[in-house]
């Protein structure tokens, strides 16, 4: 859920080219299945089998269709994690908490922010250099619609996720943005996103390179230099969940609130008053 999507130029590390080709494999199996419904559809004319079967068939193919391809992916993301972090433990790459961020830019280190656009506007770090890893995925074809809707059904709905694509710019905007003898620390909103980055910098060039562990969500109010004072941990929230503030930075940031507290309390008592009426 927290990876939906998770590259086409080789230059831009292993990571980027194994996301690409589980993505590309995923877009064929989808495409390949779309002639096969619309043959069963035009069979089943001739056969005389309701189409009401066919339909529920279609359906069947389409959701095992876009099962295995999330299959295919998260495989793949749990390996790419595992690499990742055996290279934070052997010291390549290394490892911050976010209150030690503030420290590091007035020493000359450069923030590199990895979030997409929709994340940056909801709490953007001051001086820190943009260049999204992932983008949304708008387009139209088969295979990514299909996406989409998966994202939505598997928790999109309730978290906000939608189905990204790997920004193939990435490195190229962050080349022209950051020169490569500068100290990096790269962050997004909880962390997974950031330590993918951070094996592409090194790769290419920047021997310097330090990791947020648990992104911005572990961010205290204070610890980062916020345009408009916004509190940063609730950037990466969306969804009905952050409707009714039932997430983890509403969690945090309310600890001493009970259940019937925040608007998610407001909808609780909403519910539990119309079941008394109701009674």
């Amino acid at each position: 859920v927290w990876l939906a999507g998770a590259v086409q130029q080789e230059s831009e590390s292993e990571t980027a080219e194994g996301i690409m080709k589980v993505c590309s494999k995923a877009r064929a199996t989808v495409v390949r299945g779309v002639p096969a419904i619309r043959a069963t559809r035009d069979c089943s004319a001739r056969s005389g089998v309701p189409r009401t079967v066919v339909d529920r068939r279609q359906r069947e193919a389409i959701g095992s269709v876009v099962c295995r391809a999330e299959l295919n992916e998260a495989e793949q993301q749990a390996a790419n994690i595992k690499r990742l972090q055996a290279q934070v433990s052997e010291g390549k790459i290394k490892a911050l908490n976010a209150s030690e961020i503030a420290p590091l830019l007035q020493d000359g280190w450069v923030l590199l922010d990895v979030r997409p656009p929709e994340e940056v506007a909801k709490g953007q770090v001051e001086n820190a250099v943009e260049v999204p890893l992932f983008e949304i995925d708008d387009s139209s074809d088969p295979g990514t619609l299909l996406k989409q809707m998966s994202a939505f059904g598997m928790g999109g709905w309730w978290l906000g996720n939608k189905h990204m694509r790997l920004n193939t710019r990435f490195m190229g905007s962050v080349r022209r943005g950051i020169p490569t003898d500068a100290n990096v620390i790269v962050a997004c909103q909880k962390g997974l996103r950031s330590l993918s980055a951070c094996e592409q910098l090194a790769k290419n060039g920047y021997a310097k390179v330090a990791w947020v562990t648990g992104g911005f969500d572990s961010a205290e109010p204070g610890d980062l230099p916020v345009k408009g004072g916004k509190d940063i941990r609730f950037a990466g929230n969306g969804g009905l969940s952050d409707v009714v503030g039932w997430t983890d930075a509403h969690r945090k940031a309310n600890k001493d609130q009970t259940v019937y507290d925040g608007p998610f309390g407001t909808v609780l008592k909403i519910a539990l008053a119309i079941i008394f009426l109701d009674a």
